[in-house]
């Protein structure tokens, strides 16, 4: 099934009690880009991020998406860069931008319209002060480069291994 809009899912942000789900949910999806021979996130099998994901989720930074009850989603956005974002974006204290992290489905709702729709989701729910989301992805990862690419997003750069990508959002 396509999903073609996110009608049928609910988008809501993550709280505690979600916390070791979602970080099962990321390794899961990681192991599953392993077996895939995809170079991604490969760093959050050795629980490499996982205190930053919980951190990321007490301050209400990370969504899910939930179909019926199943968390079929995640995403994290902040307005404010990780050092993660400087090392990457360089400092931007001034920055009206939003740094998207994290956007994980799970593998059996994969190829169904999903991802797209949750960009879309987030560039029309994001706070009106925001003018452009920005993120990064190994640059070696063919299909998730031309994901970003045909939702938009511009590559601006490569730096430490990492493909740059942003959009402008447009605020009807």
């Amino acid at each position: 099934m396509q999903y073609d809009n996110l009608e049928d899912f609910k988008i809501i942000i993550a709280t505690n009690d979600k916390c070791m789900t979602l970080i099962d949910m990321l390794k899961q999806v990681a192991l599953w880009l392993k077996k895939k021979e995809i170079n991604q996130w490969r760093f959050l099998l050795d629980s490499g991020e996982d205190k930053e994901i919980e951190q990321d989720i007490n301050n209400r930074n990370t969504y899910i998406v939930l179909k019926d009850d199943e968390i079929v989603a995640t995403f994290t956005l902040l307005s404010k860069q990780s050092e993660w974002d400087r090392n990457i974006w360089g400092d931007d204290q001034t920055s009206t931008s939003l740094y998207l992290h994290r956007l994980a489905i799970q593998p059996n709702y994969m190829k169904k319209g999903i991802g797209s729709s949750i960009l879309e989701w987030i560039q029309k729910n994001i706070r009106r002060d925001i003018e452009c989301i920005k993120l990064d992805c190994v640059a070696d990862n063919v299909k998730l480069n031309n994901f970003y690419k045909s939702n938009g997003f511009e590559l601006v750069g490569i730096e430490d291994g990492h493909s740059k990508f942003q959009k402008s959002v447009i605020i009807d």
